[in-house]
């Protein structure tokens, strides 16, 4: 497995975040070239690992879910883990170590599972799958982007998602289905998760030689009607220039015109932008 993930979501185990989990996997699975079945087999068996840590990692309390998706050639490797009570990793293939944990299922469906437990309490779970049509992606160097979280600076509370992505190319299959599963979440209007898709499609295009590192960063604040993007770690003095070059077709400076505010933040040499989309109608 590759040392560095092209997609991390860390979240909180409230069951409505296992949509996000399934939108990253779809964008991931388009991306890849997965056919239908590996694509079902896919989200299926990580939506049930994912489920596991709704029901019952934290014993009804809310706790982190963590997700990673490593795109090889020729297969994706998915990671979930929580830091709760976790399960029995070493439960016989066939049984069940929960009601409803779905480990039989998760055994059908992969090439290979793993259960590990972590110091400190929580249980990870490693899933490979085929990707018989997947090539090899450009190689992500770990400079310093590579960290397990979003961009430091956002205020994380439980209806925070937190997202690192890349290459750009996955970036792009994956952030406009992310947000617009939030979006609707947040009883956005179609014409404004539209605008953004928009949004995120223009950031994902003009962030390259913004970004302090290879991958792209993003923490997502949500309340009803309204959404806030941070976006970082920034090379220092290049928000502005990313706000500014953010053009779409037909919609010109795309950040001007389809955010609500946005403000630049400056930490340890870093640049954070911070964008607030809310519903207008």
């Amino acid at each position: 497995m590759a040392d560095i993930p092209n997609v991390c979501l860390n979240l909180s185990n409230r069951p409505e975040n296992v949509l996000v989990v399934r939108q990253a996997l779809t964008g991931v699975a388009e991306n890849r070239g997965l056919d239908a079945i590996e694509s079902n087999d896919l989200n299926t068996a990580v939506t049930e690992a994912s489920n596991n840590v709704v029901q019952h990692a934290y014993e009804g309390d809310e706790g982190p879910l963590e997700v990673e998706i490593y795109a090889e050639t020729g297969a994706i490797m998915v990671v979930v883990r929580d830091h709760g009570v976790g399960i029995r990793p070493h439960a016989e293939e066939g049984e069940e170590a929960h009601p409803g944990i779905g480990l039989p299922v998760i055994h059908a469906l992969t090439q290979s599972v793993e259960f590990r437990n972590l110091p400190g309490g929580g249980t990870e779970v490693r899933m490979r799958f085929a990707a018989a049509n997947a090539g090899a992606l450009e190689p992500l160097s770990d400079d310093g982007a590579a960290q397990s979280h979003g961009p430091a600076g956002a205020e994380l509370t439980s209806s925070t998602v937190e997202m690192i992505l890349a290459p750009s190319t996955v970036a792009q299959a994956v952030l406009p289905r992310v947000l617009s599963a939030l979006a609707a979440r947040a009883f956005f209007s179609t014409d404004r998760i539209s605008d953004i898709q928009i949004v995120a499609d223009a950031l994902i295009a003009n962030s390259g030689d913004s970004l302090r590192g290879s991958r792209l960063g993003i923490a997502v604040n949500l309340a009803p009607r309204d959404l806030e993007l941070h976006i970082g770690p920034l090379r220092t003095g290049s928000a502005r220039r990313l706000v500014e070059s953010a053009i779409a077709d037909g919609v010109g400076p795309v950040i001007e015109r389809l955010a609500d505010d946005h403000h630049v933040s400056t930490s340890n040499s870093s640049e954070m932008l911070a964008l607030r989309l809310v519903e207008r109608s």
